[in-house]
């Protein structure tokens, strides 16, 4: 191409890129229109996604401090329950040496007044352990659970009833709130 083609080509634009008074324009004035439209839409639409992820956000740390809430209320609750569980346990060889001495007196005669004495401060003591959630486990002619019973032996049954079953209790078992604390040593019928 010479010259004076290059500059008839120049001039033989097509009608879009040519405005009114036949300036070039930079572009298709459509396609600017459509820019301007797209910029203004994608701030909008960039705006709504940005306030999605924000909701979404907000939504699992509301639901995080939910649960975060719940589990330490419960772990509250369970602490309280439990708090006195080691002080319970370290009294427990205590109720077991009164269960003793009072058995003990009971088959001595006279000392009435030792009697009165001991079934009172064991009574009073059993009760305040009572009051903190101490529960003693009922073993007596039981069938035999590992859950609650530890075996120190088994015996033959004294009759076939039983058989299975819990004949002699060596050791109080206990339960601090519903829960095991201390396995009761039972001797089992067999």
């Amino acid at each position: 191409m010479n010259a004076s083609e290059q500059n008839n080509h120049h001039h033989e634009e097509s009608p879009e890129s040519l405005d009114i008074a036949g300036n070039e324009t930079l572009g298709n004035p459509e396609s600017d229109e459509h820019t301007a439209s797209d910029t203004t839409i994608d701030p909008i639409v960039k705006l709504q996604a940005e306030l999605t992820e924000v909701q979404d956000k907000y939504l699992r740390m509301y639901s995080e401090f939910e649960n975060f809430k719940r589990r330490t209320t419960k772990e509250r609750t369970d602490l309280l329950r439990s708090a006195n569980q080691e002080t319970l346990v370290s009294l427990l060889p205590v109720l077991d040496d009164f269960d003793r001495a009072q058995k003990s007196i009971q088959s001595t005669e006279g000392n009435e007044a030792i009697k009165t004495g001991v079934d009172l401060v064991y009574n009073k003591l059993k009760n305040i352990l009572q009051q903190k959630g101490l529960k003693e486990m009922d073993t007596d002619e039981k069938v035999f659970d590992s859950e609650f019973h530890e075996a120190i032996t088994k015996i033959p049954a004294p009759n076939e009833a039983l058989k299975g079953k819990v004949v002699d209790t060596l050791e109080k078992g206990y339960f601090l709130n519903e829960k095991v604390i201390r396995f009761a040593k039972v001797v089992v019928g067999e």
